[in-house]
């Protein structure tokens, strides 16, 4: 699963909400979803061009895993250098992109591949929809949820690491569901974050919200290939 230590979300300056004049609020709201447009765009790309060498992807997964989180850390320590900043983002979902690229490869190998991802990708977009309208529409805070957010992503995390070792396809369909639903409240979470100002950069936000939709898409990709395959 594409799951990520969100640390980055205690970076958040909450103090911020509400100094910003309702102008640079709405500019800084624009930006930020113009940045995860673009990331979207970008990890596709590198979805794309991966695809021919998942196998390559897959035999060298370890050090690309670890290049891909070095970026993800290098961002946020230059996200305030423009111009540096948007190559290590782009290249940091360029990456998720490519490290999709055997899932997506051997989903496309099993019968009706291409109708499974688009499933995944058409239930994704709905799910992230809905919960970014709901994340405007509620009275409800949902950003004081961020402790147990990480908690519970830290316990998946753990149970993913165990499961590497079982190997039980009824703990991973399990696994994939609760991704689903954790990353769904995130969803809320950094929507309600970012329309406060309460991210530093339109970057935090921007990646935030990526790796949100990246990690429904993925565990949903998973569901619909293991009650899709032909196993």
């Amino acid at each position: 699963m594409g799951l990520y230590d969100r640390d980055y979300a205690n970076q958040t300056h909450y103090g911020n909400v509400g100094t910003k004049s309702e102008g640079k609020l709405v500019s800084f709201v624009k930006e930020t979803y113009k940045l995860f447009a673009a990331s979207m765009m970008a990890g596709a790309v590198g979805a794309y061009v991966s695809i021919p060498f998942a196998a390559s992807v897959q035999a060298w997964f370890l050090p690309l895993v670890i290049l891909e989180f070095a970026l993800l850390f290098g961002l946020f320590a230059v996200k305030r250098k423009p111009g540096i900043n948007l190559v290590v983002m782009f290249s940091f979902v360029f990456m998720t992109g490519v490290m999709l690229s055997p899932l997506l490869a051997r989903t496309l190998g099993m019968s009706g591949g291409g109708a499974i991802i688009g499933n995944a990708f058409a239930m994704t977009s709905m799910i992230f929809g809905a919960m970014s309208f709901f994340a405007i529409k509620t009275t409800r805070d949902f950003t004081s949820y961020g402790k147990p957010l990480m908690i519970a992503l830290f316990v998946i995390i753990g149970f993913s690491i165990v499961n590497l070792f079982l190997g039980s396809p009824i703990i991973s369909i399990i696994l994939s569901a609760v991704v689903v639903l954790l990353f769904s409240v995130l969803v809320v979470y950094d929507t309600q974050n970012i329309i406060r100002g309460a991210y530093e950069t339109p970057i935090d936000g921007a990646i935030a919200l990526y790796l949100d939709f990246l990690n429904i898409f993925t565990a949903l990709l998973q569901l619909f290939g293991i009650f899709g395959g032909d196993d």
